[in-house]
């Protein structure tokens, strides 16, 4: 069964596609590649972003506050209409983050989050979880807003799986035709040859990855996937598809 619940630290690192094979070759001596990576292949993985009519949860998380949170439904690639996905409520304390997910059917996940009635729970379902997300929707009247997908590569240290590294690049991004089913498409939401690498961890980092950090130059930075798409719609508006099809 899937982990659904996450309680760890994260830093991100942004890099091009030289410091990406240094670093990434280098951490192969420590770590190995998610079941899903191997052979160096990517997995893609999309979401559709929940929040309110005036953006409350993403403006506030761009604020810096003590405490934010976010909803989303999380696909790994383009579901079917009857698929597994994932609802997730993702919240972050005084740097903790805390992830909290149930798997549902697509129909399920996209009526619960935009109506707040919690399904008939099913085997698959986590219903603690669940009882979670039904009190957040309580506190806000939330519709999809956003579209973000990305192709990633993930990896597990060998002699700690609690330590994980993980890899975005071509990060996508819409804001129309917002179900996950409606293909896999969008705009580039930074330049090309880019990556994203976060490091997970439930405690501290390992000596030998402060270490190589430090060697290689790579220093921690900010970057939410949602927080910057959403400062680039404020800069440059919101593009429509026929917009996009002119």
């Amino acid at each position: 069964m899937a982990i659904e619940v996450f309680n760890r630290y994260e830093s991100k690192y942004l890099m091009d596609s030289k410091a990406f094979y240094t670093i990434y070759n280098r951490l192969l001596e420590y770590m190995e590649p998610d079941t899903y990576n191997k052979n160096d292949r990517f997995y893609a993985i999309s979401n559709i972003y929940y929040d309110t009519k005036h953006d409350t949860l993403i403006r506030n998380s761009l604020s810096k506050p003590k405490y934010k949170e976010k909803l989303r439904i999380r696909a790994y690639g383009v579901p079917e209409n009857n698929a597994k996905v994932y609802l997730e409520l993702k919240k972050k304390v005084f740097g903790l983050v805390n992830k909290r997910r149930t798997a549902l059917k697509l129909d399920e996940a996209y009526a619960f989050a935009g109506t707040g009635t919690v399904p008939e729970l099913q085997p698959y379902m986590n219903k603690q979880v669940v009882q979670e997300i039904e009190y957040f929707l309580r506190r806000y009247e939330l519709k999809p807003k956003v579209y973000l997908a990305y192709e990633r590569l993930a990896l597990f240290c060998k002699d700690n799986r609690d330590l994980r590294i993980t890899f975005d690049t071509n990060i996508r991004s819409r804001r129309y035709d917002l179900r996950l089913e409606a293909g896999d498409y969008g705009e580039q939401l930074m330049d090309q040859g880019q990556w994203l690498m976060e490091v997970k961890a439930e405690k501290t980092i390992p000596l030998w990855l402060s270490q190589l950090l430090s060697e290689l130059g790579m220093y921690r930075t900010s970057f939410s996937k949602y927080g910057n798409e959403f400062k680039k719609t404020i800069r440059y508006g919101s593009r429509t598809k026929e917009s996009i099809l002119l």
